[in-house]
């Protein structure tokens, strides 16, 4: 069962920055397409961000121009970069898994703990 470890998270002013980290289990890391999700109060989670193996990625129109998704396969990590930070960024954030990259694309696996974003001044 592959395990996420989500971390990065913290309390930052509205035009901040933040990198948030996830660590995933398995040795198949490079394969896989990987996303980062959100989940705000109220909201259903939602897509923010998606890398595939060849590096392509996709974006929520919400956070295009601010975030940025990477990955770094000998570590078995994906980053997030978000910068621009605006209150409404406020929420848990995970990673997973993908079935495809597209921003209606399901998650595969069962969900980490998050990392807690918030923007507040």
């Amino acid at each position: 069962q592959v395990q996420f470890a989500e971390s990065g998270g913290g309390l930052v002013q509205p035009g901040g920055s933040l990198r948030l980290s996830c660590i995933v289990s398995g040795s198949a890391f490079k394969f896989w397409t990987v996303a980062w999700f959100r989940q705000t109060p109220g909201k259903e989670r939602e897509l923010v961000a998606g890398i595939n193996s060849s590096s392509d990625t996709i974006y929520a129109d919400s956070v295009k121009g601010r975030f940025t998704i990477s990955r770094d396969n000998a570590k078995n990590t994906a980053y997030l970069e978000m910068i621009s930070l605006k209150p409404e960024d406020t929420g848990v954030y995970y990673c997973n898994r993908l079935r495809g990259l597209w921003i209606g694309a399901s998650p595969r696996d069962s969900w980490g703990q998050g990392t807690q974003v918030t923007v507040s001044s």
